[in-house]
């Protein structure tokens, strides 16, 4: 290997693991467990140690969508160099650092997808409108499909007419039912992905009836448990469920530290497997969550909403649902922007859920912020370079 593409790999290397390493100490990092910890369910330090390992595998089985969207689907009739690879990283991942060293969860969905297409559109590549219009419409939809379960959850939780011991099992069935259908690499064929219930179902009457099991399983063995001891029940499913956004996060999350650098191995002969790429990132996720990611937690579980168990599983659930749907879609999304909006709506279900107002109108403005401030860095700092060099 000539000592220049040498240098460029090792370049770009360093900038997806910065990346990488801001996404797990921030978004993916800091959220999953937010409302678990808010619900006193499990410690600070013991969420950023969980979430880090969870992360990993969950970018190694399903981080090749969004790293295939971010890489090749943002921008139409070029690719990126290595160079503008690295300076949307640089500039996505320093932004990104800012928000977890102040305290405010910049949405790094905004800021990946807006340095990538600032560099893009240096180069003379186009807007991908088609694309562009999908992520926009799941970023759009997000808070208020989000936040709405949420509180719907939330309330029906809180219904005397409806005893927990029968409502909880039941969110607990629809979760597994969700699981039975998430897709897996693990389970598919060589170039593909597969889930439980195609692999073990085979046709439509078989995946329906894989998916009632597995839901009915999941419920039965959790009213068992709430049977047991109710309040331990509650916390075992919350811890579950934190577990399961976690796991989603790293599937999400890596494509936006592991997407640049794919036009990359495009130019060159170096082959890298996607799988050892996906680990690798995945890593970077591990470390960022285990050193800088409590910091985050904290502000999320205390500053944005007083969540107990029952507001938490609701703010939880469609933060799964929302994570999965996106990763099938290829779309770049932000955690923080999904565990904030479930997390507000699941707050307002009890009227006095304490959001702070003026931290989610700051919160907002950071991410709407990021995603131009990110665009226009990237397309300056790029022009600049190439105008210099």
């Amino acid at each position: 290997m000539e000592a220049l593409t040498l240098a460029t790999f090792v370049a770009a290397g360093g900038a997806s693991l910065f990346m990488a390493w801001a996404i797990g100490a921030g978004s993916s990092g800091s959220t999953p467990f937010a409302p678990a910890v808010g619900a006193n369910a499990i410690s600070v330090m013991r969420a950023g140690f969980f979430v880090g390992i969870l992360g990993l595998l969950g970018a190694t089985l399903q981080g090749a969508n969004v790293t295939e969207a971010v890489g090749r689907e943002l921008v139409v009739g070029t690719t990126l160099s290595p160079g503008a690879a690295i300076v949307a990283l640089s500039i996505a991942a320093g932004l990104v650092a800012v928000g977890i060293f102040t305290g405010y969860p910049i949405a790094t969905a905004f800021t990946v997808t807006g340095a990538v297409v600032g560099a893009g559109l240096a180069m003379g590549g186009g807007p991908a409108w088609t694309k562009y219009t999908e992520i926009l419409s799941v970023w759009t939809l997000t808070p208020f499909v989000g936040g709405g379960i949420a509180y719907a959850t939330a309330k029906l939780l809180r219904r005397e007419a409806v005893p927990e011991r029968v409502a909880i099992p039941a969110l607990a069935g629809v979760v597994g039912a969700l699981l039975a259908n998430v897709e897996f690499v693990l389970l598919g064929p060589p170039d593909g992905v597969g889930s439980l219930s195609t692999t073990l179902g085979g046709g439509l009457p078989g995946q329906v009836a894989v998916t009632l099991v597995f839901a009915g399983a999941v419920a039965g063995a959790l009213a068992a448990d709430m049977r047991s001891d109710e309040a331990a029940g509650q916390r075992h499913f919350l811890l579950a469920l934190g577990a399961l956004v976690a796991f989603s996060a790293g599937g999400s999350q890596v494509g936006l530290a592991l997407g640049p650098l794919l036009p990359l191995f495009d130019t060159t002969s170096v082959e890298i497997p996607l799988i050892a790429l996906l680990f690798g990132g995945g890593f970077g996720l591990l470390l960022g969550s285990w050193t800088a990611a409590p910091r985050m937690i904290k502000a999320i579980a205390q500053d944005y909403s007083s969540l107990g168990p029952r507001r938490s599983i609701a703010a939880l659930i469609p933060s799964f649902a929302i994570a999965q749907t996106a990763i099938l879609l290829g779309v770049p999304i932000s955690f923080n922007e999904i565990i904030v909006s479930a997390v507000v709506g699941a707050g307002a279900a009890a009227g006095t859920g304490g959001v702070s107002r003026g931290k989610m109108g700051y919160t907002v403005l950071a991410w709407v912020g990021s995603l131009l401030l990110a665009s226009v860095l990237s397309f300056g700092l790029y022009t600049a370079a190439t105008a210099v060099l």
